[in-house]
């Protein structure tokens, strides 16, 4: 074995490892996000009929929440290969054609989510600026928003994988380990 064909190993185990953690990530902040909103709307709705009040944060909270459930949730489902694509056009394609055509639409999905991604840090910084704070729970605005580049950057590099697999391998990928041809499951109700 060669020293190219060691390192590349050895960065393709620190990829997956970094992968791994990330997807972890993921569905723990996605868990606790969903959980931590039905506990709180449950705890509004108590307070309500038990007390004819309202948890004045409830409604704040729930919205920062939705944020990081989306963007995060974005991540996950690129990564799983659940993003809703339009293949009427893809699927009548050769194989070949199909990997590159995929490829090309992931690195300009990539692409414009990287870029969405860095619009989102420079408005960060400008509410950072300002000094906004949220009206119920008096957070820097700028901390509420933090998902926002997170979700968008990790969206774009689960794409741009996805187009080096396509660009590398012989079946077409709908996420670096999610051929097309592969069940996916979906979660059921």
């Amino acid at each position: 074995m060669d020293k190219t064909s060691s390192d590349n190993g050895v960065v393709v185990r620190i990829a997956r490892t970094i992968d791994h953690g990330l997807a972890v990530l993921e569905r723990q902040l996605l868990a606790w996000a969903i959980i931590l909103m039905a506990v709180n709307t449950i705890a509004n709705v108590l307070v309500r009929v038990g007390w004819s009040g309202s948890l004045f944060f409830t409604e704040e909270l729930n919205q920062f929440l939705i944020v990081l459930v989306t963007f995060v949730g974005a991540s996950a489902a690129a990564r799983q290969g659940r993003h809703i694509r339009m293949s009427a056009l893809t699927d009548m394609l050769p194989v070949r054609h199909r990997r590159r055509m995929f490829a090309f639409i992931q690195v300009v999905t990539a692409v414009v989510l990287g870029l969405l991604a860095w619009y989102a840090v420079q408005y960060i910084l400008r509410i950072q600026a300002i000094g906004r704070v949220t009206p119920a729970l008096q957070l820097p605005t700028w901390l509420t928003l933090l998902w926002l580049p997170l979700g968008l950057g990790l969206t774009s590099l689960q794409f741009l994988l996805t187009a080096l697999v396509n660009l590398r391998r012989d079946e077409v990928y709908l996420s670096p380990t999610v051929r097309e041809t592969d069940e996916v499951e979906m979660p059921s109700v």
